[in-house]
């Protein structure tokens, strides 16, 4: 059973932080920090404070797309928001229905067969829903050019109504975004990162705190449906197996960036314990029931209390300190969502 709170609508960030005040940078942000059931208060340019030589940050790699494009079935209107490229070609979308004030709301997606009419002459056509127990997400075939082409022409960055207005795509680019020979990237920013500035970084190395990149490629949210994450594509290298591997056997800490590094380390971690290269698609959805294995604490946003990845903080926190942690951020008006404070879990 996940936290039953409500978040006042004032307190969802509506604007990133840089652009709150003359001065301000991305790591600007608050931090509301978590030891056990102890809740302290920080500012985000302390973390180098609070780690410790020997500890490992494992940060996601993925870089943002802009993965919403506008398109027209029949004579409706509608926006596109690409999600997960298949291995068959084919990719995994959701169709939106434009709001009137700039962003989108939930829409029905089928049924299979109808299509998208996009520009430049791509066509989409559905195909079959991606699960079974909810017609959301399609599988789609795009014709007439490709999708990676497609949103660097023609897309922008998925936003929500919460947000004030459109960003650039930079604005939703993390500093440990690298761009994929593929095209392939994120639906949504890992915005667990998003306050890391290069300055921060250096501080970090040069006080012993080592970083390990992994990539997940993270589709659409699902907060409408509150459903739990759909399979994604991920990888972790061998040189960063090493490094996890390694920090634990020598007594640092290993604290996952997002929630996005905590599915990707913990769907590469075999039965002894141990992180192996591993690449591929992972279903792994965390929970309180089964555990983490690797991580020892995990750096992350502050996110709708009915979000399936709350499951995931408290088997990293355990729900006692999840349910301290929210109430003091609710008390302290933090803010919400991915231009909003974080969260630092530490053991």
């Amino acid at each position: 059973m996940t936290l039953a709170v409500r978040v006042p609508e004032e307190l969802s960030a509506r604007v990133p932080i840089e652009q709150r005040g003359p001065g301000l940078e991305r790591d600007a942000v608050r931090m509301l920090v978590s030891r056990g059931a102890e809740v302290a208060h920080h500012a985000f340019t302390e973390l180098p404070l609070l780690l410790r030589a020997g500890d490992l940050l494992v940060v996601n790699t993925s870089a943002t797309l802009a993965a919403a494009v506008d398109g027209w079935t029949g004579h409706a209107r509608v926006v596109v928001h690409f999600s997960t490229p298949g291995d068959d070609g084919r990719w995994a979308v959701e169709l939106r229905e434009p709001d009137g004030r700039g962003t989108t709301r939930a829409r029905a997606g089928g049924p299979a067969g109808r299509a998208v009419r996009l520009p430049g002459g791509v066509r989409l056509v559905l195909e079959e829903p991606l699960n079974r127990h909810g017609a959301r997400l399609w599988w789609g075939q795009v014709s007439g050019g490709g999708v990676p082409e497609l949103l660097r022409e023609y897309g922008r960055p998925i936003r929500y109504a919460y947000t004030e207005r459109d960003q650039p795509l930079s604005v939703y680019q993390t500093v440990f975004a690298l761009p994929s020979a593929d095209g392939a990237g994120s639906a949504e920013m890992p915005s667990a990162a998003r306050p890391f500035t290069a300055r921060l970084v250096a501080e970090l190395v040069s006080r012993g705190v080592q970083f390990a990149p992994v990539t997940l490629h993270t589709g659409v949210a699902s907060a409408e449906a509150h459903e739990p994450p759909y399979p994604e594509r991920f990888a972790v290298p061998g040189a960063s197996a090493r490094l996890i591997n390694a920090a634990k056997a020598g007594g640092g800490r290993v604290v996952a960036v997002g929630t996005t590094a905590v599915r990707a380390v913990e769907s590469a971690v075999g039965t002894d314990g141990a992180v192996r290269a591993r690449a591929g698609w992972t279903d792994l959805v965390v929970t309180p029931e089964r555990g983490v294995r690797v991580v020892d604490g995990l750096l992350t946003g502050l996110h709708e209390p009915e979000a399936s990845h709350l499951l995931m903080l408290e088997a990293v926190a355990g729900r006692v300190a999840v349910e301290r942690a929210y109430t003091a951020a609710l008390q302290h008006r933090y803010q919400w969502h991915e231009f909003g404070d974080v969260h630092l879990v530490l053991p």
